[in-house]
């Protein structure tokens, strides 16, 4: 029982780590080249239109995650948000992978070298880690506080 309550409170930690250093990795890429990065969304069959608010609001939330993930009181809610922002960067590469005849690239650093079902995988193993943690973090949480103290007034 000690093993799994420490490795649930590990995991979700590392998994937070290698989610600031991706979001942080792809944010500083796509800002040292932002003129590139936002023409790239501009390309985009499904987001052209609003391709100075994506393009933007991208970033922002790349940062913001990353922080979030960083402070322990907010790692779970970083954890829900870098589920949510990577379910929706795989269902967009997802779509343009099948309903699109132009596929743009607009990823930056290392993440551009990878081919679009390359980076399909590379997402849906993200997205498999952050709710693997998610659960973990749930999980940890209900059992070191609400089934203690349940247990607790029990045997008072």
């Amino acid at each position: 029982m000690k093993i799994l309550t420490k490795s649930s409170t590990q995991i979700p930690a590392a998994v937070s780590y290698l989610y600031i250093l991706l979001f942080v990795y792809a944010a500083v890429s796509k800002l040292l080249d932002f003129e590139n990065f936002q023409a790239q969304i501009g390309q985009s069959p499904l987001l052209s239109i609003f391709a100075a608010y994506v393009s933007k609001g991208v970033l922002l939330l790349e940062f913001l995650i990353a922080i979030m993930l960083a402070v322990p009181r907010l790692r779970i809610a970083g954890l829900y948000m870098a589920f949510t922002l990577m379910v929706m960067f795989t269902a967009y590469i997802y779509l343009i992978l099948n309903y699109s005849s132009f596929v743009p690239c607009s990823c930056g650093g290392i993440l551009e070298k990878l081919g679009w079902k390359e980076h399909l995988i590379f997402n849906i193993l993200f997205t498999v880690l952050a709710a693997t943690a998610i659960l973990l973090s749930k999980e940890n949480k209900d059992t070191s506080s609400w089934s203690l103290k349940y247990f607790k007034t029990r045997l008072t």
